[in-house]
């Protein structure tokens, strides 16, 4: 069963994965996300991701403990994990 966890948006994007601890440093106005309380965190709420179109923001040089730049492609193997996927999210109802 393939799952598709973030549908494919129609201009290419740049993921990057970051520690929740960074976050305060996000300048949300540069990414997708609207903020630090509505951003998808792993399963055990460390890390969380950010995304953008274009040029990479300004603020994300300053970021420590980050993994990537991700392609869309590449995240949702990454998000398909159990790092970032509990069993109950993917059992049927």
């Amino acid at each position: 069963m393939t799952f598709s966890f973030i549908p494919e948006p129609k201009l290419p994007r740049t993921y990057l994965i970051i520690p929740v601890s960074e976050l305060s440093k996000v300048d949300f106005s540069q990414v997708c996300e609207t903020s630090a309380e509505t951003v998808r965190k792993s399963v055990d709420e460390t890390k969380t991701f950010i995304k953008w179109t274009g040029d990479e923001p300004s603020f994300v040089s300053s970021l420590t403990g980050t993994e990537g730049p991700y392609t869309h492609e590449e995240i949702n193997t990454i998000l398909g994990t159990d790092v970032w996927t509990s069993d109950e999210e993917l059992e049927t109802p």
